[in-house]
């Protein structure tokens, strides 16, 4: 029997008007849950109760003290829930329990950051030069916002964009991914627990059409998507025209770049987890290795030594180091990708096979002989693919790793923090780690330069994107004055 899960539309649950969509566990390969394929009419309902809930009732009269209440009270809930949510999660996307428990209970930290953001002086008093004037600036709520989220980890980017959205003011509706739909569904029932007011938050399902229809509402004043920057350019084509506020999350080519001077026990870490880790399927995912050519070796040896240990299976079984892909789709993309790298002189020091378990598994995959020119260093494949470029000098190691169009992240493994300073200021990366990779937070801004994106998650930068700036001139002396007379 396969559970069925409603959409969230105005403070409850709906059917919806149009057919279903059946989910897949990406393990079993069996469908597990149905959700509802959003009519034209169903997108319409949601940004109706947003656009209602936003412009009278309850919401625009709550105190920023208010929303940073319920930011809290919300935060409480998902940690109550983590395991619930994170089994939910990891039935949809394949990826292991153990990792989605942890992001679950890290996920409670955005709304506790948020509250405090909510509360903050965000106006300026401006320093006038006309003594019968005061000015000021004040931060409003930009309005309705439709938001679009990935299938890799659909709870915690969804949270990235309305943590923000609503301690800023704003309401919102999401449409998470058709593959990935059940964790956001659920995670409804708790925005209701927490008392935040009917259609502040909906919730509606679908493919692309539901998107489409989502964020060319005229109703929509933004819209925050995460995922490929293909996508991503048709929704910035799609909205131009209503000169909507836009963020945009989108793919990585990332490097890892590794000096000679590096600790190697500690660099090999940092690049397995970059790479292997979540099958690979991160938009940060650190898959070009730029190393300088003294420890390429060295390193590569232990990498593909290391990789041919990753135990893949049951994505509920702590023992289990690396579950399947997603969707179909995503795993011939990941093989047919590792087969291109090879026509194109690539070597396969590990992997660049299907798992033996059957299924969406691909095994950890380390690739050799890249040059700058192929596709397999050019392209995201969002899999478990390390594709690996010797250096000799820094100039060119800069070069390699800014040789793409993506620049969402990069990591620099070396014991030289001079070194290590000059290569972060170079590197064409909206985040740099330095003897780290993959770590974010909701204080750290988040987000990418070139085909990257556009926009800023997290931090004081994530919140600006959701405010309006209005400035005030205020005149103080009372005085008549001639309209004709200028100053």
């Amino acid at each position: 029997m396969l559970e069925t899960f409603d959409m969230w539309i105005n403070g409850q649950a709906a059917p919806g008007t149009g057919g279903w969509i059946e989910s897949l566990n990406p393990y079993t390969q069996q469908p597990w849950a149905r959700v509802p394929d959003a009519s034209p009419k169903d997108v319409a309902a949601a940004v109706g109760a947003a656009a209602d809930a936003f412009a009278r009732g309850a919401w625009p009269a709550t105190t920023p003290q208010q929303r940073a209440g319920l930011l809290r009270k919300l935060g409480d809930l998902v940690a109550r829930d983590a395991e619930k949510m994170a089994l939910l999660e990891s039935r949809d996307n394949g990826k292991l329990y153990k990792e989605m428990l942890a992001q679950w209970r890290y996920i409670p930290e955005w709304f506790y950051f948020h509250a405090g953001q909510a509360v903050q002086p965000w106006g300026d008093v401006l320093p006038s030069d006309r003594p019968n004037f005061m000015a000021f600036t004040r931060r409003e709520p930009v309005g309705v916002v439709a938001a679009i989220t990935p299938w890799n980890s659909p709870g915690l980017l969804m949270v990235w964009k309305l943590a923000p959205a609503l301690a800023a003011g704003c309401t919102f509706v999401v449409k998470p991914s058709e593959y990935t739909p059940v964790s956001t569904l659920v995670f409804a029932r708790l925005v209701e627990e927490a008392g935040v007011p009917p259609g502040v938050f909906n919730v509606v399902t679908g493919g692309a059409e539901v998107g489409r229809a989502l964020v060319t509402d005229p109703r929509v004043n933004k819209v925050a998507f995460t995922g490929s920057d293909g996508v991503g350019a048709a929704i910035a084509q799609s909205v131009a025209s209503g000169f909507k506020r836009i963020t945009l999350e989108l793919g990585g080519k990332s490097a890892q770049v590794v000096f000679g001077d590096c600790e190697i026990p500690a660099t090999v870490n940092g690049i397995m987890s970059g790479v292997f880790a979540a099958t690979g399927q991160s938009c940060m995912a650190g898959s070009r290795l730029i190393v300088h050519r003294s420890v390429q070796q060295a390193i590569v040896d232990a990498l593909v030594a290391r990789a041919a240990t990753i135990r893949l299976g049951d994505p509920m079984d702590p023992a289990t180091e690396m579950g399947p892909a997603a969707t179909a789709a995503q795993h011939q993309k990941i093989l047919s990708m590792v087969e291109t790298a090879k026509s194109q002189g690539a070597k396969v020091a590990c992997g660049g096979v299907a798992g033996e378990a059957g299924g969406f598994f691909v095994r950890p995959t380390v690739l050799t002989d890249v040059t700058q020119d192929m596709r397999i260093a050019q392209e995201e494949v969002f899999g478990p693919v390390l594709a690996v470029m010797p250096f000799d000098t820094e100039d060119e190691a800069v070069a390699l790793a800014n040789g793409t169009d993506y620049g969402l992240a990069a990591g620099i493994w070396t014991t030289d923090v001079r070194l290590a300073h000059r290569m972060a200021a170079k590197l064409r990366a909206g985040t740099v780690w330095i003897n780290a990779y993959r770590v974010a937070a909701p204080f750290a801004p988040f987000g990418g330069f070139g085909h990257s994106g556009l926009g800023r998650e997290n931090g004081r930068e994530g919140m600006l994107d959701f405010l309006e700036t209005k400035t005030v001139w205020i005149e103080l002396s009372g005085a008549t004055r001639d309209p004709f007379t200028i100053g």
